[in-house]
């Protein structure tokens, strides 16, 4: 878990979850696949906020996010598809690639 005592949000009319904190923004971005999959297409956390487990934490809300409405997430992020190699409790929601 992050340091951050910020919460993650999923802003759907973006297509993205994201961590407000005060003016920066950390955003995981998908794009929906058809009506049962959702890929995770990009990580982006700024600088200074690095290291605090705000990346880990988007991941695992979106793959939650996933999980509850019964998705499959495509890991095409690079940070997303390292995540679910280390964290194996989430292979039932990611397709392979």
């Amino acid at each position: 878990m992050s340091n951050s005592t910020e919460t993650v949000v999923h802003n759907q009319e973006k297509n993205r979850f994201e961590v407000i904190n005060g003016s920066q923004v950390s955003k995981l971005l998908y794009q929906m696949k058809g009506e049962d999959q959702i890929e995770l297409v990009h990580t982006e956390v700024p600088e200074d906020l690095a290291g605090q487990g705000i990346g880990s934490d988007l991941v695992t809300t979106a793959l939650q996010y996933a999980r509850d409405h019964k998705l499959q997430a495509i890991p095409s992020c690079p940070f997303v598809a390292s995540y679910v190699q280390r964290h194996p409790e989430w292979n039932d929601v990611v397709v392979e690639l």
